[in-house]
């Protein structure tokens, strides 16, 4: 595919490019300037097109110059991905799982205890992501795979598989006004100041808990926003205000935070597991979204 080009060629050529200057460009990657100016010749003879427009200070990209750019980033990222997993076959099983905290507690602990006991030698790395974070994680591929409320997103080369259901309370502090009610309505949430995950980082629970009160016709007091679980409770706790959460394990709630039933919830929270589409038959990732799926349906 490549004929007679050379990775190493590509990334000079990139280097030049970003650099806009073929001296600093030079310096950066450790090579004389004649050395790197034979490189970019030798790409360019390669092509048979002119790449660079030399000017008295900087250099230029042509068109075929900026396609190439375009390409050899793309194909380099691609190659550095492959050596990175030829990497770690050589050192063993290594997985880097996203998740979010209270939507795969008591799961993701079972699964990584089973699939380690099978793979002695595999080192799994937990990383506690909002929703973007783990999206970009998994299309950039610094994540292996991704446990949170992801929905089908095949269009941007991610696959989810859903795993179960949670639904949805409405967290108060015990000496709130609320707590012992023992059942919550839409007007009693939109009457409170509510506390949320943040926007940025958690779009899917903004829209879902946007869309409940558009349903109900009633107008939320936004208050806070907040970017985990932890932060979010702690603002409960303290009687800054209520908020909506759907939370698989209580030993995560705080002693003085109460979860209350609500009369017409939204619709459960769907818990799903994503990797990219490209990467789902792989082994041993497609082990561990296999002892997910039957972790999942074990505590379901």
């Amino acid at each position: 595919m490549l004929h007679g080009m050379e990775l190493r060629q590509l990334r000079h050529f990139v280097a030049v490019a970003e650099d806009g200057n073929i001296s600093r460009a030079a310096k950066r990657i450790f090579l004389t300037q004649p050395a790197l100016s034979r490189q970019i010749k030798a790409l360019e003879d390669e092509i048979g097109q002119c790449l660079l427009e030399r000017q008295a200070h900087s250099i230029r990209l042509t068109r075929a110059g900026e396609a190439l750019l375009i390409e050899a980033r793309e194909l380099l990222h691609h190659a550095d991905e492959v050596l990175e997993r030829v990497r770690a076959a050589g050192r063993g099983v290594r997985l880097r799982v996203g998740y979010a905290p209270s939507l795969a507690s008591g799961i993701l602990s079972t699964t990584v205890e089973t699939f380690t006991r099978n793979h002695p030698d595999a080192q799994v790395e937990l990383f506690d992501h909002s929703t973007s974070e783990m999206l970009a994680g998994l299309e950039e591929g610094s994540l292996d795979v991704a446990l949170g409320t992801g929905q089908l997103r095949e269009a941007r080369g991610l696959s989810w598989t859903p795993l179960f259901h949670i639904p949805w309370q409405l967290a108060v502090g015990r000496k709130h006004r609320l707590a012992e009610q023992p059942l919550i309505t839409p007007a009693d949430v939109a009457s409170e100041r509510l506390l949320l995950f943040c926007r940025r980082g958690y779009p899917e629970y903004w829209e879902l808990v946007s869309n409940w009160f558009r349903l109900h016709q009633k107008s939320p007091r936004y208050s806070g926003e907040y970017d985990g679980v932890d932060s979010l409770m702690a603002a409960v706790e303290s009687g800054q205000g209520v908020a909506m959460i759907t939370m698989r394990t209580p030993h995560r709630v705080p002693e003085h935070v109460r979860l209350l039933p609500l009369s017409s919830p939204p619709e459960p929270l769907c818990v799903t597991v994503g990797c990219r589409t490209d990467r789902s038959k792989e082994q041993p990732l497609a082990e561990f979204l296999e002892e997910l799926r039957k972790t999942a349906q074990s505590i379901a």
